[in-house]
């Protein structure tokens, strides 16, 4: 059985960085394509970043240059690095897995394991 377990979220100020984790046990992590989204109140899932197991990563223009995918495969556990926080990067942040090696995916559906969220504030 699949877990993924997040952690490191928090409150903090606009211009901050946080670093969140993301544990995962119950497959071969490296295997797999790893993702973060996230879901602010009243709005849509929305993809923050993908990495599969060569290392390549996807991000949308919205956090391009700002936050940073990365994965240590002997450690179970991808990380997303987020700099330069702003109030609009406030919401619940999941972490995702699914059944893809290399194919880079932005849309939810392509997962099919996920967390249960840690929530991140930014305050201004």
């Amino acid at each position: 059985q699949v877990q993924l377990v997040e952690s490191g979220g928090g409150l903090v100020q606009a211009g901050d960085s946080l670093r969140l984790s993301c544990a995962a046990s119950g497959r071969t992590f490296s295997s797999y394509v790893m993702g973060w989204f996230r879901q602010a109140p009243g709005k849509e899932r929305e993809f923050v970043a993908s990495i599969n197991r060569g290392g390549s990563t996807l991000y949308p223009d919205s956090v391009k240059g700002r936050f940073t995918i990365s994965r240590d495969n002997a450690k179970n556990t991808v990380y997303l690095q987020m700099n330069s926080l702003k109030p609009e990067d406030t919401a619940v942040y999941y972490c995702a897995t699914g059944d893809r090696y290399y194919s880079l995916s932005a849309h939810a559906h392509d997962y099919h394991y996920w967390g249960q969220g840690t929530q991140v504030t930014v305050s201004s």
